[in-house]
This record gives C-alpha cells, sequence and structure tokens, in this order.
C-alpha cells in the first residue's frame, strides 16, 4: 500500500490514478463498509477507500440512480447549460472501482448494532457506517412558505431538480420591467457564495435578455463569503453602490454615484430580515417594508439531511457534531458523517470540503479497520470558485489543521484573491472555474 503522505499528497494534486494494492491488509476476511449517501462526499469516499484496499467491500445505499450536481447548477437558471448537463452517473465507480450500488431508500435502523432497515426491506448490516446524507431545506421557518409551494410557484432551486428547471422557466417569462427578488439563507448553509453569485447571473441575464428589470437580495446577515471581490464585480459589471463599510483596500476604479443599481443587497442591518410572504400575491414582508415580486426566488434555513435527523446523527442545531480527526460521529461507535451534514469545525459546506473530508476519512477507516489510530495530523483544503459574471471569476480558498484539543485552525492567512487582479486574472478565474467543476466530477465520481 503507498503510505499516507504519498495517498494525501497525490490526492489533493488530483494526479491519483487507480493504485490497488497487490495484497490487501485483510486477507482470509472482507470487511464491509457501507456508504448512505452518493454524493460528492459519499462517492470520493467510496472510490478512494477501494483505491487503498480493494478487499474491502463498499456498498452505497442511493435512492437516486442519477446524481444531479448541485455546483454550477444556477447556470441552468440562466440557460448556459442544461438541467441533463447536471447529471452524473456511478457507471466508472461500479465498474472499474468496484464498488457496490444500492438504489434504495433507508428508512430507519439500529446504529449500536450495526444494522439499517431498506424501503425494500432489505435489512444490511456492516462493519463502518458512512452517512453524506447532504441537506434539508427547512421551507416552514419561513412564514407562508413550504416545499408544495417551492415546487408548484417559489421555487428554493437550491437541491437541483424540477425546482431548478421551475425557476429558469419564470425568469425567462418574467415581464420585462419585472422584479426577481431572492431571499438569501442564515448562516450556516452549502455554498457560502452561492446566493450571490446566483444574484449576479441572473442580473446578467436580465442586461442582455430585460434591461430594466430588477434584481433584489433581502438577506439576514451583513457579510459573506467573498463579498469584497464579489461586490467590486458587481459595481464594475452592473453599476452596484457599494457601502462605505466594504471601501477599505478598493481599487481606484471603483465608481461611486448615486444611480440606482439595477441588482440591489439589503443586508439586515438596513431591514433585509425576511418577516413573512404572501405566496399567492408573490409579497415578501421584510423588517424594512414589502416588496412585491415577478420572481421570488428563496433558499431557505437547512440542516442535516432528515435521514440523519432520523437515525440520530444530528444535535439540537440540526448538524451533526463529529470528531475532527477522522470525521467519527460524536453519538455512534463505527459511524462516520461527511460534508454538509457536519458541523466540520471551520471547513464550509462545499462539494470541496466533502471531497477533502473524504479522502481523509478512507484513510481514517482503513486505518480504523487495520486496528490502527488514525492520523492525529490530517490536513483538509477547500476552494470555492464563484463568478460575478460569466467571465468575472473570484474565489476563496483555504487548508485546515487541527490543535490540540480538536480544534481546527486556517493555515493560510489570505483566502481571496487580490482586489487589485487584472481584467486577464479574473477572466482566468472564471476558466478555473469551469475547468475545476469538470475535473472535480471526474475525481469524486470517475
Amino acid at each position: 500500500m503507498m503510505n499516507r503522505r504519498q495517498f494525501l499528497t497525490a490526492a489533493a494534486f488530483g494526479t491519483l490514478a487507480l493504485a490497488l494494492p497487490a495484497r490487501s491488509l485483510f486477507a482470509g476476511v472482507q470487511p464491509h463498509v457501507v456508504v448512505l449517501g452518493g454524493g460528492v462526499g459519499g462517492a470520493t469516499f467510496a472510490k478512494y477507500l477501494k483505491m487503498q484496499d480493494r478487499n474491502v467491500r463498499v456498498t452505497v445505499i442511493e435512492k437516486n440512480p442519477t446524481y444531479m450536481r448541485p455546483y454550477g447548477s444556477t447556470e441552468v437558471i440562466t440557460g448556459h447549460i442544461g438541467m441533463k448537463d447536471l447529471e452524473v452517473g456511478y457507471d466508472v465507480l461500479k465498474n472499474k472501482y468496484g464498488v457496490e450500488f444500492v438504489f434504495d431508500r433507508v428508512t430507519g435502523g439500529d446504529l449500536d448494532k450495526r444494522s439499517l432497515k431498506l424501503a425494500s426491506g432489505t435489512t444490511m448490516t456492516y462493519d463502518k457506517l458512512v452517512v453524506s446524507p447532504g441537506i434539508e431545506l427547512m421551507y416552514d421557518k419561513v412564514e407562508g412558505y413550504s416545499e408544495a409551494v417551492a415546487n408548484t410557484d417559489i421555487p428554493s432551486a437550491w437541491i437541483p431538480g424540477k425546482q431548478t428547471q421551475l425557476l429558469a422557466d419564470q425568469l425567462k417569462a418574467m415581464p420585462q420591467g419585472g422584479t426577481f427578488v431572492m431571499v438569501a439563507p442564515p448562516n450556516p448553509y452549502r455554498c457560502p457564495p452561492g446566493p450571490y453569485e446566483r444574484a449576479a447571473l441572473v442580473t446578467e441575464w436580465c442586461e442582455k435578455h430585460n434591461p430594466t428589470a430588477k434584481i433584489i437580495i433581502l438577506d439576514p446577515k451583513n457579510e459573506f463569503v467573498t463579498d469584497k471581490n464579489m461586490l467590486l464585480g458587481w459595481n464594475r459589471l452592473y453599476n452596484f453602490n457599494i457601502s462605505a463599510e466594504f471601501m477599505e483596500g478598493m481599487p481606484s476604479d471603483v465608481k461611486i454615484h448615486n444611480t440606482p443599481s439595477k441588482l440591489e443587497w439589503i443586508r439586515a442591518k438596513d431591514g433585509g430580515k425576511v418577516k413573512s410572504i404572501d405566496a399567492n400575491s408573490k409579497t415578501v414582508t421584510f423588517e424594512g417594508g414589502s416588496i412585491k415580486a415577478d420572481v421570488l426566488n428563496i433558499i431557505p434555513p437547512q440542516r442535516a439531511g432528515k435521514i440523519a435527523q432520523d437515525l440520530g446523527l444530528s444535535d439540537d442545531k440540526g448538524w451533526c457534531p463529529v470528531n475532527l480527526t477522522d470525521f467519527a460521529s460524536n453519538h455512534f461507535k463505527d459511524v462516520y458523517v461527511l460534508g454538509d451534514a457536519t458541523h466540520g469545525g471551520m471547513t464550509p459546506k462545499s462539494g470541496f470540503s466533502a471531497n477533502s473530508q473524504a479522502k481523509v476519512t478512507a484513510m481514517a477507516v482503513i486505518d480504523a479497520l487495520a486496528g490502527r489510530e488514525p492520523n492525529e495530523n490530517p490536513v483538509w483544503e477547500n476552494t470555492c470558485y464563484a463568478l460575478a459574471g460569466s467571465d468575472y471569476g473570484l474565489f476563496v480558498a483555504d487548508v485546515f489543521r487541527l490543535k490540540e484539543g480538536n480544534v481546527m485552525y486556517r493555515v493560510n492567512p489570505d483566502r481571496y484573491p487580490s482586489l487589485h487582479q487584472t481584467p486577464a486574472q479574473i477572466r482566468l478565474g472564471a476558466v478555473y472555474q469551469q475547468t475545476w467543476m469538470r475535473t472535480f466530477t471526474q475525481d469524486c465520481f470517475a
């Protein structure tokens, strides 16, 4: 077997080819690892575990035979790609790596006895369980909103599917001079720059197809990841007015004016927190007043996926507490939780974080099956790309380690690109974003 340093170094740079060991650690026995959830975290874990030892039996339980990637899904809304472009299959994981798939739904289980009950009536047992359930949208936390309303009239489209296409259709049908209102979620939530990228790309689309439209973000927060870089992009592209508290360090080309922008961000301090909606009239009442929208997009509060709640893996805040060394559940032995569902220390709720966590946890599970202690000094990475416009790229990049006492800290002091990047560097960021989506999907699923 390759050693831990070789494995994690190769994984971090995306250069790890299929390297199956000639001799298994588990000759004579076949440990069974069950993975609940076939998204980024679950798929990456299954692949990288099989790359470490082919003899370990890995079974992924996933209710959908095709994965719909959430990263990049806003590009469906603005017509840059179609819904089919979000689909990712599992054939390579099955045929190349030997990962087993059961397309079924877990209805319950006894994690103390290491067993799961499936909707088909099957009971599945395991030696180790890895749960990567994603998020659940709490529609009812917004007064007047519900999943039924989201599916038919006021989409969230934060989990890709029919709501994504519904929002795309509504944007195209919005009357000239109409108002697009997006309600941003409170922390924590999946994909920190995502709502603001969506607002930007909708604004860009309207510049071409509905130039007198108005785009309004109602926000329960006063700041967001990549905010200064994103606001600068909005200023350059859409004549957005940057508030004084964000002006420190801004380049000299920032436009300071009194002309209203077609893109408006109403923060919590300005009354942006939503109080309720009237679904029939698409009227939003917030602390600063009320707005009637032509298209209303609500991204509600979130928590760990429902199955994590049902299995008792979450806490009273709705997220799953884990030991940060290996992401083992704090609630059950032989269970690990990955991705958006976890507290995850400082790692954000992003696909890149889930992928990085999965690689570290794959090594930890191999260690646990072999009776070894996990690495006490793991390293995780995260990169979130975002667009202020189709050719205006920005990002946040992090490397994380642990201090004593299971406390995570960020290694790199600088997280964002310089506010003084050249136009060529900004364009390159957009190219990187598109390239990353392809190579990242390959790393997880191929």
